[in-house]
């Protein structure tokens, strides 16, 4: 009986030929909300709005510029500050080696960009967050950028305005980064208290210190839809009071209706209605 066992022969199998796909990388991209399939040249046209469902995709900070000031009014600040790596920390990868991969991602040197540019016209100080850079954690370099744009805007005495897009604090700098939210408020109460317009616009996602702090300061706080906003995340919050959230909790819409942002706007419409603000905020009486 064995025998007969041993006498049978494997079935050969038919390798298939790795073939080369004549698509090229990038080419189309999924809407994580509806699930169509999209041509990345059109998504980009439509800044990184899905034409279906009207879903935000996150914009890099040079895209949200790009969208929001006027073309070739934009003057940059500060292009050149990068954290000196303080704590020397170490996880499972070192900060040093984190920072170099965000340096090879964005090509920019933190996550934070900031410069004085025109909105229709209007002179604005800005900081825009990238969330492409470590996930737009604020650490020493973005807590100065923020109030480097804020300080400008109190010397030249126009409005400023600050896309937010974060997770929080950067834990690489400890309590360095958390300091920065206390920086970045008193450079905001300086320009309250000189009658200083700012303007807040909230991305998807603003959370921890980012949100605890000049975040949710606003004159006005804009919201893009369904945004992600607040403190700590949704699951956490779950975990920690041991209930179940309302549906929505912590998107733009859930907070516009319980009074926690003033406005949700749709990014086609921004640079409209930051200009409306500007006006209406500068208009002499």
């Amino acid at each position: 009986m064995m025998g007969w066992f041993e006498g049978v022969k494997n079935p050969k199998l038919k390798v298939q030929k790795k073939t080369t796909s004549q698509t090229p990388e990038g080419l189309w991209k999924k809407c994580s909300s509806c699930g169509e399939i999209l041509q990345t040249t059109k998504l980009e046209e439509k800044f990184q709005v899905c034409p279906y469902c009207d879903h935000h995709f996150r914009l890099s900070a040079l895209d949200r510029i790009h969208l929001l000031i006027d073309e070739g009014t934009f003057s940059p600040m500060g292009q050149k500050l990068t954290t000196s790596d303080p704590l020397k920390f170490n996880d499972k990868k070192s900060y040093r080696e984190r920072l170099e991969d965000a340096f090879a991602k964005t090509d920019l040197h933190d996550g934070t960009y900031c410069g004085v540019g025109k909105i229709n016209g209007k002179d604005v100080s800005m900081a825009v967050m990238n969330f492409q850079f470590m996930g737009g954690s604020m650490g020493v370099v973005t807590g100065e950028k923020i109030a480097m744009a804020m300080d400008e805007a109190y010397k030249r005495k126009i409005p400023c305005i600050v896309v937010c897009s974060s997770g929080g604090a950067r834990m690489q700098e400890g309590i360095l980064s958390l300091m920065q939210m206390g920086k970045t408020s008193a450079a905001r109460q300086r320009l309250k208290n000189a009658g200083i317009p700012y303007i807040s616009l909230l991305t998807d996602p603003t959370t921890g210190g980012v949100a605890a702090s000049f975040a949710m300061l606003g004159d006005v706080n804009i919201a893009e839809p369904k945004a992600l906003i607040g403190f700590a995340g949704p699951r956490v919050i779950e975990q920690s009071i041991r209930q179940t959230l309302p549906e929505g909790f912590q998107r733009s819409e859930f907070l516009e209706e319980h009074g926690f942002i003033d406005r949700i706007v749709h990014r086609h419409k921004l640079k409209e209605e930051l200009s409306f603000f500007i006006r209406t905020f500068t208009q002499k009486t």
